[in-house]
């Protein structure tokens, strides 16, 4: 029997060898060093652009200019060490959210992934009408087949863009959730339901822009054996972020890795973020405390996240993330999908994806892998 190999993840100019996007964790778990290291691989690398100037001398006292300069500096660090494909992630929901976009156009990302909030009106100083001929390109992330409709709507009205792929994330992803609770903890919402919903949304776009859009599949993906399910109902690529976060080259502090090694499946919970959404992290203290309803006071010097109101809010959330990125995890949220509980030691990012090489060959193999799509 044939060994089947990946095929290369194609996002209009730029061809991925390795069909996985790392997914983008903010706060500092992504930077320039786990993107590079999986653009070195063959995949595309991602930097987290949320809270990324937290460490800047003015991080708290200038947050805007200090986030512009700390993304700028990793975009380039991360080119200095890969000449692969290198993306950013910029959260919607961000109250600077246009500036990072400007940014990253401007440092030409190759790549742009929108989410945490339905990328519709973006803002005038991006240029929109250009979309098509600029070097970076712009991708949604979605939760459902129905916000692929509004966007490519909107940005086909008013940008004539219809983008080269989607990312469709599924309830099983780590942090922020597109999602309610009752849609969490109830079937219909899984990736074989959502996958196919997006490749009959994304047909009528394609026809009508004469290009193709890759439907790239995340949540909860964790190794070549899952790969292989969403490939076969249509996925021609897949979203990982839980599966790098224990790598050597991931950013976060080595305290957030080993949270992540000793974690069981029970420690997986759903909680209630102030910013009006639930979302995925590992329990411990701090998690027991505010599912307590324990109010954990704070001054907040900006209003980094546009849902937030910091006027009521029982707790920052950028306090807890950044707690837990730097090592205290007791005193801060650590955001994991639903799959971290398999993390069993922390190794490399090439190891990593020769895993996944080798475990999608195995399951490939093992019958016909038909690709309904190319």
């Amino acid at each position: 029997m044939s060994e089947a190999a990946l095929e290369p993840l194609v996002i209009g100019p730029y061809r991925a060898a390795l069909p996985v996007i790392q997914g983008g964790m903010g706060v500092g778990i992504s930077l320039s060093s786990l993107a590079a290291a999986v653009a070195n691989e063959g995949g595309v690398g991602v930097i987290a652009t949320v809270g990324i100037g937290q460490q800047e001398p003015d991080g708290r006292s200038n947050f805007v200019e200090a986030n512009k300069r700390a993304l700028a500096r990793e975009i380039r660090k991360a080119r200095n060490i890969t000449s692969g494909i290198i993306g950013a992630n910029v959260m919607m929901a961000l109250s600077d959210h246009a500036e990072h976009i400007e940014t990253c156009i401007r440092e030409e990302v190759d790549i742009v992934f929108l989410g945490a909030g339905l990328p519709i009106r973006l803002s005038p100083r991006i240029p929109l009408n250009d979309l098509n001929h600029i070097h970076t390109k712009v991708v949604p992330i979605v939760s459902s087949a129905r916000a692929v409709d509004t966007i490519f709507k909107f940005w086909w009205k008013h940008y004539s863009y219809v983008p080269p792929a989607v990312v469709i994330e599924g309830p099983l992803a780590g942090g922020h959730l597109g999602f309610s609770r009752e849609q969490i903890s109830t079937s219909g919402y899984e990736l074989e339901r959502l996958v196919p919903d997006v490749l009959t949304a994304i047909a009528p776009w394609e026809e009508r822009s004469g290009h193709h859009v890759a439907v790239v599949a995340g949540g909860g993906v964790y190794d070549g054996v899952d790969i292989d399910r969403l490939f076969r109902i249509g996925a021609e690529g897949v979203q990982m972020g839980t599966r790098f976060v224990t790598t050597f080259e991931c950013d976060a502090s080595e305290d957030f890795k080993r949270a992540y090694v000793e974690c069981s499946r029970d420690d997986l919970v759903i909680i209630d973020s102030p910013v009006g959404l639930p979302g995925r992290a590992i329990r411990n203290a701090f998690v027991n405390a505010v599912s307590r309803s324990q109010r954990r006071p704070f001054h907040c010097p900006y209003k980094c996240l546009k849902p937030c109101d910091n006027k009521t809010a029982p707790y920052c959330i950028a306090d807890a993330l950044v707690n837990a990125r730097d090592g205290d995890v007791a005193n801060g949220i650590v955001f994991a999908g639903a799959n971290a509980y398999r993390s069993n030691a922390i190794t490399s990012v090439a190891e990593v994806c020769g895993q996944l090489r080798r475990d999608y060959a195995e399951a490939a193999g093992r019958g016909t892998l038909p690709r309904s799509r190319s």
